[in-house]
């Protein structure tokens, strides 16, 4: 698997452009409501929406720095974590593209 084909899966096709886009606007509304306002509970969406990964990896950057870690961890952390699920989703999407072509091609024989 080549670059270019991972960046295919990642980003170039209709699940993972509705999953990114989605964490975007997750992301975009938190930092809005910190800015305007009292952010409240707004902040733990974006970390469920890359979950599990996001909070494996929070888990592991608090077993390392405790609760004193960088904010900028945790935010490599997530993006990581976004990119994992964009990936997986795309990868499922052509697998299973690839299963229905494969169903509905036709039969030579």
């Amino acid at each position: 698997m080549n670059a270019r084909t991972l960046l295919r899966l990642t980003f170039a096709n209709a699940a993972s452009a509705a999953y990114l886009g989605l964490v975007g606007a997750a992301v975009v509304f938190e930092v809005a409501a910190a800015l305007f306002g009292d952010p409240g509970i707004v902040g733990i969406w974006p970390f469920l929406l890359t979950a599990p990964t996001s909070l494996l990896g929070a888990a592991g950057v608090e077993a390392v720095w405790g609760l004193d870690a960088p904010v900028w961890i945790l935010a490599v952390v997530f993006v990581i974590s976004a990119l994992i699920h964009s990936l997986a989703l795309g990868a499922l999407l052509e697998a299973l593209r690839g299963r229905r072509q494969g169903l509905t091609g036709p039969t030579h024989g």
